[in-house]
């Protein structure tokens, strides 16, 4: 939790990532792994091909898919966790023929929602409380380390004079589907390979 709230403070816009799961417990969060995005203060645009890369290096060290491509985190500038109707149109698009997956939300007042769809049975979704578990063992902060995997993995797009405001926020050009920028997340394609393909008993 302390490198993700140092990731969402040091920029003006939302940071996305993946949750790396700790063995054992699918819904503990180990780690957050950025991957090269385009970030504005709504929204976050991941790079395919890092993405590609990403879970490449995870199946490379022996983690499955359910370990590093189920957990869905990003930060809101904003004191509202609530998710969007792009995070939602997201995480339907992307995670919705997953077996499981979960999204969460950490605003800039440490707000934070987090919500699990499954798809096992009939399906469904449940919100869920989030708490920070102290008892494992977890390694020194490293600030530098994180500063320079946000300056490697981050690239901000901030709003220019004179384009339109939305909400309260600065001016800041108007969004749609045409903007290569728009989506958050990366063409769910992408998971395809390492849910069915790639992954091999370890």
């Amino acid at each position: 939790m302390a490198k993700l709230l140092f990731l969402r403070d040091l920029g003006q816009t939302e940071v996305g990532a993946f949750g790396l799961s700790a063995p054992g417990d699918l819904l503990l969060v180990a780690d957050v792994q950025l991957v090269r995005q385009r970030c504005t203060p709504v929204t976050v645009c991941f790079d395919d091909s890092s993405v590609a890369d990403f879970f490449d290096s995870q199946v490379d060290q022996g983690r499955r898919p359910e370990q590093f491509a189920r957990l869905w985190i990003h930060t809101h500038p904003g004191h509202s966790p609530q998710p969007s109707a792009t995070d939602e149109a997201t995480f339907e698009r992307c995670f919705g023929s997953t077996d499981w997956a979960l999204m969460f939300i950490v605003a800039c007042g440490g707000q934070t929602y987090a919500r699990l769809r499954f798809s096992t049975g009939p399906g469904g979704q449940v919100e869920l409380p989030v708490e920070v578990d102290f008892t494992p063992r977890f390694p020194a902060c490293d600030h530098a380390g994180w500063t320079q995997e946000y300056d490697g993995h981050v690239s901000v797009e901030l709003p220019q004079p004179g384009q339109r405001p939305i909400g309260n926020l600065p001016d800041f050009p108007a969004l749609g589907s045409s903007d290569p920028w728009f989506d958050l997340h990366p063409d769910p394609g992408l998971l395809e390979p390492y849910d069915e393909q790639l992954v091999k008993p370890f």
